[in-house]
């Protein structure tokens, strides 16, 4: 079964690009361009595409409000950032408003397509240093030490899959440190992105920032 993207960007040969290289693979399916983030919104409703590469820069709505809004429609299409620079506050914002994760505009043919089936297949496109250095400059600080009411549902186990996910670890990393399966890590964190509503990790990251549940590092 394909995986069915939407290319959404204001440069006509970055996104020539992209379709060249998509459809290269014979399990993907480039399936509209939208040269703005409004036609990205709309062809999205018209087509479903499983993933859609979203450039954050584009006139009229930019790709931070575009994934917004189909956020906020309940699209089940996930949100591929793409940007310029690693560190730009519009990344954070789009995460915030929930992409999946963001790709560099000079990534290579292969980092692509491995990056799209990452998030069609349901997982957070971050790199643990990456996640750390992006909700470490934009996060705010909250000084409570109880857990917050948004998490109450999580159990003692799972609040503390939800820290080390917030500390950028990834799922082996987690296991090692609590000596577990990292198939009972798995487990705890689909249980933890169910209670807390959310989609995937990163969502789950911002939240537990959000909430005041991890505190990030100064300077």
């Amino acid at each position: 079964m394909s995986v069915r993207v939407l290319l959404a960007d204001d440069q006509a040969l970055v996104r020539s690009g992209f379709r060249m290289i998509l459809e290269a693979r014979a399990d993907f399916e480039v399936v509209g361009e939208a040269e703005t983030g409004a036609q990205a919104v709309e062809l999205a409703r018209d087509v479903d595409p499983d993933v859609i590469l979203m450039d954050v820069r584009m006139p009229e709505v930019d790709g931070v409000e575009a994934t917004r809004r189909l956020a906020a429609a309940g699209s089940r299409s996930r949100v591929l950032i793409l940007t310029t620079f690693d560190l730009d506050e519009y990344v954070y914002e789009a995460i915030r408003a929930g992409a999946s994760g963001f790709l560099l505009k000079d990534v290579q043919p292969a980092q692509l397509v491995e990056a799209i089936r990452v998030v069609a297949d349901g997982e957070a496109l971050l790199a643990p240093s990456v996640t750390r250095r992006l909700l470490e400059r934009f996060s705010r600080e909250v000084p409570d030490e109880k857990p917050p009411p948004e998490l109450d549902g999580l159990t003692a186990r799972e609040l503390e899959i939800l820290r080390l996910l917030a500390g950028g670890r990834s799922n082996a990393e987690i296991a090692a440190s609590l000596v577990v399966s990292e198939a009972t890590v798995k487990t705890h964190v689909s249980a933890v992105l169910r209670k807390l509503g959310v989609r995937d990790r990163v969502q789950a990251v911002v939240l537990a920032y959000d909430a005041g549940l991890v505190r990030p590092r100064s300077g």
